[in-house]
């Protein structure tokens, strides 16, 4: 120790070395650009097609795996929540209708196509609430 209670130097540039780069690869803390426009409502619109693209992105990839194997992760291992669990259920249940009757090419192009309206559907109006496994 330095002074009465304080750290010795060292430690200080220690704390400070291992807090500077999460707080510079943290750009959720980062504010969006003022563009002069109100945004309609406290989610904005950037904010609920991020969320839509992130979901389209997860459900379509864990559908093709799921389809490629015979059986359901864990959600959670997944990094889905309980409703994007449920876009990928259903979009697996039809997308191996249409494996079975068109290849997997046409099942592929299905998920694509499902995961995308199903998550534009969910996110909508923003982020759902009700906690983040919904």
């Amino acid at each position: 120790m330095g002074r009465r209670g304080e750290p010795r130097p060292g430690v200080r540039f220690l704390v400070l070395g291992l807090a500077l780069p999460a707080l510079l690869l943290t750009p959720s803390c980062a504010r969006p650009a003022d563009t002069g426009h109100p945004s309609p409502n406290p989610t904005s619109a950037s904010t609920s097609a991020s969320a839509a693209d992130l979901c389209t992105r997860l459900v379509s990839h864990w559908s093709r795996e799921v389809l490629d194997g015979t059986t359901y992760g864990d959600y959670q291992s997944m990094g889905l929540s309980t409703g994007q669990f449920e876009i990928l259920r259903t979009v697996v249940d039809a997308a191996r209708v249409v494996q079975r009757r068109q290849g997997t090419s046409a099942a592929d192009e299905l998920i694509g196509r499902q995961a995308r309206q199903a998550c534009a559907e969910r996110y909508r109006h923003g982020t759902p609430s009700g906690g983040s496994w919904q």
